[in-house]
């Protein structure tokens, strides 16, 4: 049975544009504009902007809303105790498997806001609400009434402040806060997937195209496609979900032990996870480096001829100028350091593990310090 692919509040936007639409998680979305390369560019050195408005946003509410989280996400919500902040975390289910990845906003007194990736829409909610008290707790999906735009680049703060005018004041990184822009009623998240300093903006989906319109009246601004998002967040090394883990992983083999609160009280699959921390993973994701060819997804990893992995994200990287890729290989071959091989075509190619980051200096890393 076919399904008709969705459109997000901007794709007319898009077509006008001359965008390359593609089929991603059920939705008609660009995959580039002028090209993957020029896009990935202009947010490393200026600023880009791109439609992720297929994401979910979900919003719970009410006195046990915490609480109920707590139990549910993997990170610890005490973290982000203080009105207005943000942390990034993993959902898993009862045997440590990654049902999600997640972001989860502090945006009311007894409010959280939870962003999830669009081909999980309906499994998370299903998860999230299942696992919910009888009372105490209201959870709403926001998805279909709202829209997400991306930001990002060096230069991507003096747009949006262009937009909001004196006195406005960026919210810290991983932090969000209400904000006016060109007269259009937002939530500014300084968050982002692209390693740049940047913010993810939230608005009803009925002003998303005026918004859009707006942040392109400024001329260093390049609207960007899925594929530069997808270059741009692999020499970050940051993971896709669907590719570089699922409900087949755990987060210790994902290298995602830092979004672990194992020291709060119990949450879904903290026993699983605990066992696997203690005795240590069999496999771990590791970054490579290949200079001869373009690793993708799939390609067989070997070490000394013999195949001991495959592939999970691979690409051409725009700013060093070579392959990189991300795979899980067993946990005595993860060493950065370690000489491996690629199976790309016909051809076996040279590949070295190295600890991502693979771009090590960006303007997020010029924000922090």
């Amino acid at each position: 049975m076919s399904h008709e692919t969705k459109r997000t509040p901007l794709y007319e936007e898009h077509v006008a544009l001359g965008a390359r639409m593609v089929d991603f998680a059920g939705w008609d979305m660009p995959v580039q504009y002028a090209g993957i390369i020029e896009e990935h560019k202009a947010v490393r050195e200026r600023v880009g902007i791109f439609d992720v408005a297929h994401m979910a946003e979900f919003r719970f509410f009410g006195f046990e809303a915490k609480n109920a989280l707590q139990r549910i996400v993997a990170n610890d919500l005490d973290k982000i105790n203080v009105l207005g902040t943000a942390l990034y975390s993993v959902m898993c289910d009862e045997d440590g498997g990654i049902i999600d990845d997640l972001i989860i906003y502090h945006t009311g007194d007894l409010e959280y806001l939870v962003i999830a990736n669009a081909s999980n829409r309906d499994t998370d909610w299903d998860w999230l609400t299942s696992h919910l008290p009888e009372d105490g707790v209201e959870a709403a999906d926001e998805s279909d009434r709202t829209a997400l735009i991306a930001i990002q680049g060096p230069l991507a703060l003096s747009v949006v402040s262009g937009l909001a005018g004196d006195g406005w004041e960026p919210p810290a990184r991983f932090a969000i806060a209400e904000a006016v822009l060109d007269t259009i009623p937002v939530l500014v998240a300084r968050t982002g997937y692209t390693g740049e300093d940047g913010v993810e903006v939230l608005c009803h989906s009925s002003h998303a195209a005026a918004l859009w319109r707006a942040l392109l009246s400024f001329p260093e601004v390049t609207p960007c496609g899925l594929g530069a998002r997808d270059t741009l967040r692999l020499e970050m090394g940051y993971p896709l979900y669907g590719s570089d883990m699922d409900r087949g992983v755990d987060p210790v083999s994902a290298g995602l032990s830092w979004t672990l609160g194992l020291t709060k009280d119990d949450f879904i699959g903290r026993d699983a996870i605990v066992r696997i921390k203690e005795r240590g993973p069999e496999r771990k994701l590791v970054g490579l480096t290949v200079r001869e060819g373009v690793p993708r997804h799939g390609f067989c990893v070997l070490h000394e001829g013999v195949e001991v992995g495959k592939v999970a994200s691979g690409t051409f990287s725009p700013t060093l100028g070579h392959g990189i890729a991300m795979a899980y290989v067993p946990i005595d071959l993860a060493s950065p350091g370690t000489e491996l091989q690629i199976a790309i075509r016909r051809k076996t190619v040279a590949a070295v593990v190295m600890r991502p980051p693979f771009v090590k200096t960006t303007s997020l890393n010029a924000s922090a310090s």
